[in-house]
């Protein structure tokens, strides 16, 4: 049998012994998986990509369905967050395309080697990637607000978590932003060293996302995106006032923090 070499690998102890370290492994596997996504067809980037903003669709819905059965508590927040861990969940596991994931894995492809044309890649999978999730997103809105599917007071939990969201000025906004971007950076990194308890690891990391009010980029356009669709809130709130700043915060978090800190570090070990 021939011997398996480092690019035929698919987890870090396969590789971890060629490599100076455990996070130089991580790396590779996930500069890898960036190589992968870069050199997709866009047209399977943008479907994939709006397949994964319905799917992010479910944190709304199942956080606002225990949102309107739960008793109206000082800890209730605790229990229906994890109503905003599903959406997250179905995407990875389902391997769709989720903006904030790319903020880190097909970056590393481009740091490992900064030419024009892994720029060009780089930006043309972040365009996809976003506009398919808010692509994806809107349809699951129009779905919502026009179809009779949620009751009254489901309906009025989807507003309430909306309202609650846009109660953040544009600093509070991009400072909590970088809190999830950074967060989401951290999932991927470690779902790429372990090889079970995926689905623990997704939980516990967007749980904490959900109970601490951080912004998402994804996830929050949808709640915005209700509001609009319920006249609740202006397209200048939801574009200047929570998307704009929301998406900076994600990408400094992702890709400025995260990745730029675990590529030096991988680079320093060499």
């Amino acid at each position: 049998m021939p011997k398996q070499t480092k690019e035929d690998a698919n987890t870090v102890d396969e590789i971890e012994d060629e490599l100076p370290s455990t996070s130089a492994a991580i790396h590779e596997l996930i500069r890898r998986d960036g190589e992968k996504e870069i050199n997709r067809d866009v047209l399977a980037l943008l479907w994939s990509a709006i397949a994964g903003g319905m799917t992010m669709s479910t944190s709304l819905m199942a956080r606002g369905i225990l949102m309107a059965h739960l008793p109206d508590t000082e800890f209730s927040f605790l229990f229906d967050a994890m109503g905003y861990t599903v959406g997250f969940v179905l995407v990875v596991l389902a391997s769709q395309q989720l903006f904030t994931e790319n903020t880190l894995t097909p970056v590393l492809p481009f740091m490992s080697e900064p030419t024009g044309r892994n720029l060009f890649k780089l930006l043309r999978i972040w365009g996809t990637a976003l506009a398919g999730n808010f692509i994806g997103g809107a349809i699951a809105v129009a779905f919502i607000t026009t179809m009779p599917v949620f009751d009254t007071d489901v309906m009025q939990a989807f507003t309430k978590i909306g309202l609650h969201m846009m109660e953040n000025d544009p600093l509070q906004m991009f400072a909590k932003g970088i809190l999830a971007g950074w967060l989401i950076a951290t999932m991927v990194w470690m779902l790429h060293r372990i090889t079970n308890a995926h689905l623990l690891v997704i939980f516990l990391v967007t749980y904490v996302i959900g109970i601490g009010d951080f912004t998402h980029i994804i996830v929050g356009a949808i709640e915005a995106m209700f509001l609009y669709a319920e006249g609740q809130a202006s397209l200048y709130q939801v574009v200047v006032d929570f998307a704009l700043p929301t998406l900076l915060g994600n990408m400094v978090g992702g890709t400025l923090i995260f990745a730029l800190m675990s590529h030096v570090q991988v680079k320093s070990d060499e």
